[in-house]
């Protein structure tokens, strides 16, 4: 039992997969730095609510990454990039991103609103080329073997990153005020910084074509799309990639709306959403990481998405039961350990997908195709089918929408496409 424990634990505690925890902490304050702890900064100085959510289109960055991706992956650095392509940027942008917020802490919400609004929308931009780059370079480090693991461990950093960033802040702030704070979670990004200074520049890292001219210069900004749609069964690919978590975002971003209508507490959100929610998200990373090596990408990919659709139906018994602290525990935990399983799997697959000289661009452009349509059908449709149809049968909706994506990636598997449209990141050592 033991031997079998500790098999378990090794593969996270080798180099690599302890690397990608790092950066997944850089990847995740970023975030945070424009997200709850931005919102609670302007509340506190009074600014209207409208305002204030209007804060929210500084994520768009995140979704419309993928255009200046291939930046990343062809435009060679002067200086620094002697250094390394990945290295060099991973530094760069790590500089970059601790400006952004230094220069987003320095603005006064109460003197020059309209600044930390520019300032906001440049951290966003900076955080989304950091993202670009931390995802380059760990799926670079990794081996195939390790995509599974390395992903779980980004997944944990990212939460760590996130909560730990928005959490010193609170603190700093209440005593020294937000400038100081946001100075302070500025150094966020250096683990990341470190870890390519430590690891060096990824052994798996294949340099793109230099091009010469505005014609190549072109050529290579769409060459790798152009490199995937020409692989054997791409457009299948893709449309999974699009689907298939569809029913899990229309689940997960109307569950607020669902605890408010059934007359849950803020305490009993703050328990059993976040607190018991959190613990099962980060049980289920670990869990992800031991199916990934024991069954599989593959099989490990189904799994997930199995589970993770049958997590919506919890939310549909949730609906019909009404107020019960221990039925929203029970779904709660099951939605986030099911995620947090598929937060290693798909991740691992949509790493494997690409190709080792654009892992920049494609990994950018999977990982936005990913959720842009879930995202797009809440906002446009969700809350208009919960007063029609009432929660229970929206949950059991979400529930539906979720299986396409599971029987096509089931058809993917039979028919070999699965396998055949890899790229290189999930082929070689």
């Amino acid at each position: 039992m033991t031997t079998r424990w500790a098999s378990g634990i090794r593969p996270y505690l080798e180099p690599a997969p302890l690397a990608a925890l790092f950066l997944g902490i850089s990847s995740g304050f970023a975030f945070a730095m424009i997200g709850a702890t931005l919102t609670t900064r302007l509340a506190q100085h009074g600014i209207t609510k409208s305002a204030v959510t209007a804060f929210a289109l500084t994520f768009l960055a995140y979704n419309l990454k993928f255009l200046w991706a291939p930046i990343v992956d062809h435009v060679r650095l002067p200086v620094i990039g002697r250094f390394g392509q990945r290295r060099s940027w991973l530094w760069l942008t790590g500089v970059l991103v601790m400006a952004a917020v230094a220069f987003l802490g320095a603005a006064d919400p109460d003197e020059a609103l309209y600044l930390v609004a520019v300032a906001a929308i440049a951290v966003g931009i900076a955080g989304a080329t950091f993202d670009i780059i931390i995802d380059a370079y760990r799926i670079e480090l990794l081996e195939p073997r390790q995509l599974g693991v390395g992903a779980g461990m980004s997944q944990y950093g990212w939460r760590i990153g996130a909560a730990a960033a928005g959490a010193l802040a609170l603190l700093i702030a209440a005593r020294f005020g937000w400038t100081v704070a946001y100075f302070a979670c500025a150094a966020f990004a250096l683990p990341a910084m470190l870890v390519g200074a430590v690891m060096g520049e990824p052994p798996r890292h294949r340099e793109p074509a230099k091009p010469r001219g505005l014609v190549e210069a072109v050529t290579a900004y769409f060459s790798p799309l152009v490199e995937f749609l020409q692989r054997e069964g791409a457009l299948v690919v893709l449309v999974f990639v699009l689907i298939h978590k569809i029913g899990d975002t229309l689940a997960n971003l109307s569950l607020r709306l669902l605890f408010q209508d059934l007359g849950f507490t803020n305490d009993e959100v703050a328990f059993y959403d976040v607190g018991v929610g959190f613990v099962a998200l980060l049980l289920g990373v670990f869990v992800g990481g031991i199916l990934y090596e024991r069954l599989g990408m593959k099989r490990a990919v189904l799994v997930s998405l199995i589970l993770m659709a049958v997590s919506n139906f919890s939310f549909a018994a949730l609906a019909a039961a009404g107020h019960s602290n221990l039925g929203m525990a029970a779904a709660i935990g099951f939605e986030n350990f099911a995620s947090g399983i598929g937060g290693v799997t798909v991740v691992a697959y949509l790493s494997a997908l690409c190709n080792l000289r654009f892992t920049a661009s494609q990994y950018a452009l999977l990982s936005a195709l990913a959720s842009i349509a879930g995202r797009l059908l809440t906002g446009t449709s969700a809350g208009a089918l919960i007063d029609t149809m009432g929660y229970v049968n929206f949950y059991l909706l979400t529930t539906l929408v979720a299986f396409p994506g599971v029987i096509l990636f089931w058809i993917m598997m039979r028919s070999g496409l699965a396998d055949v449209s890899l790229g290189s990141a999930g082929r070689e050592k």
